[in-house]
């Protein structure tokens, strides 16, 4: 059980955010909506208002009922939303008693007993983990990045009378099913809309509000996260990177070495030695062999073998990050001994998001060497017919290697919020 801690300090409210903590109380003109949405920009203040409102709305109109908290994960929302949220609850005289193995949080005050169940909505097998359950409210938080089955799951159990409906999220593509079945919709599902910017979040400074700028500064990820605007992903997907400062001549150095791999047949081979210095990565060396060109044939996997061996001349190689995908060359390292293979984390939408942050920031850097990866940042961009956030599978070779390292290796190094 968990009570009388350290009171947790906390920055006045917004307008905004009070208007989030008491939309459905009985003297406000919108309280008999059937739920609210919070969009908008990173850092804006959503999340903390609306899980805090969340609990105290539920406290005060049930009694011995279940409610869901959503996150895309189990560990994204006990980390993102969880640890403040107990902190507030606790400096308010609420009575916390957690049920891990249930993923279960009972809430007491007053008198009045809840219990809250945590579910994560990553892909459309997750539509299975909340079947049978009655609820009296469901709370998603960063709802866009969950599948449509999911949430349309979670919200078909709120069967109890008076129940409502809780999403913020940041924006995606404005085909995003999302934007269009709910934010499009919400007159007529009967839904409070607020959008947020980052002056609605009063704790933020201006220091810290240009640094969020400044690492967000260009194309897709500066409209939706700072601006907070549902805008589509078109053109070059690292509009930032520029040649003219993330390009090195310099070689030498001193840091920890890996190599990622981007493993073709048909389609291109590369391998990118990466020297890690603290927070900052250079990619110093390419191998790019492509068996399609006129003068190329297909290798096998003791002749890329053999290539990766010669590549890594000279240099202490701490891990060989490869796609899981590659069983077969995977197979072949591992049995000669000589490297440590780790599978490479391949979350497209989030390694990309990475990377960008990464580049504009200055924790990325390329030697003048790698010729082949450098022309593929200008030929890397999204494809404009989809609905979702997709990449045009051309030019992406080595793009898919910055991927790997960036989203597997430097994500545990650098932690950035958004990505």
């Amino acid at each position: 059980m968990i009570q009388n801690r350290a009171l947790f300090q906390f920055k006045p409210f917004s307008p905004k955010q009070k208007k989030v903590l008491t939309w459905w109380l009985p003297e406000s003109p919108v309280n008999d909506c059937n739920g609210i949405i919070a969009d908008g920009a990173i850092r804006s203040g959503k999340t903390v208002s609306m899980s805090l409102s969340f609990v105290m709305w539920a406290m005060r109109y049930f009694k011995y009922k279940n409610f869901a908290m959503c996150g895309k994960t189990i560990g994204s929302f006990r980390r993102n939303v969880l640890t403040v949220l107990k902190n507030m609850l606790l400096s308010r005289g609420y009575i916390l008693e957690e049920h891990r193995s249930e993923n279960m949080i009972e809430i007491k005050r007053n008198g009045i007993t809840n219990y809250f169940y945590i579910f994560g909505g990553k892909d459309e097998r997750s539509q299975d983990l909340i079947q049978g359950i009655s609820l009296a409210g469901v709370f998603f938080d960063e709802v866009a990045l969950m599948p449509e089955s999911f949430v349309n799951q979670a919200t078909g159990r709120c069967s109890e009378s008076g129940s409502k409906f809780w999403f913020n999220c940041n924006p995606s593509s404005p085909k995003h099913w999302f934007k269009k079945e709910w934010i499009d919709e919400n007159s007529d599902k009967k839904l409070f809309y607020l959008h947020f910017t980052m002056d609605d979040n009063l704790s933020l400074s201006e220091e810290i509000k240009n640094r969020y700028k400044a690492i967000y500064s260009s194309g897709v990820f500066y409209k939706r996260y700072i601006l907070g605007e549902w805008v589509g992903a078109d053109g070059l997907v690292y509009p930032m990177f520029d040649e003219n400062k993330h390009i090195v001549s310099d070689i030498n150095g001193i840091g920890q070495y890996y190599i990622s791999i981007d493993y073709g047949t048909k389609n291109p081979c590369v391998f990118l030695l990466w020297r890690l210095n603290k927070n900052t990565a250079t990619c110093i060396k390419e191998y790019y062999y492509d068996s399609s060109n006129k003068n190329g044939y297909q290798k096998t996997d003791e002749q890329y073998y053999k290539d990766l061996e010669k590549f890594s001349e000279g240099y202490h190689i701490e891990k060989v990050i490869i796609d899981p995908s590659a069983l077969s060359f995977k197979t072949t390292i591992k049995r000669h001994g000589k490297f440590f293979v780790k599978d490479a984390d391949n979350s497209v939408l989030d390694g990309i998001r990475l990377t960008a942050t990464l580049i504009q920031s200055g924790h990325l850097y390329f030697h003048e060497s790698c010729e082949n990866t450098i022309e593929e940042f200008g030929a890397y961009v999204w494809d404009e017919d989809s609905s979702e956030d997709v990449v045009i599978k051309e030019y992406d070779h080595a793009m898919d290697a910055i991927r790997y390292f960036c989203q597997t290796i430097m994500r545990r190094i650098i932690k950035f919020e958004g990505v």
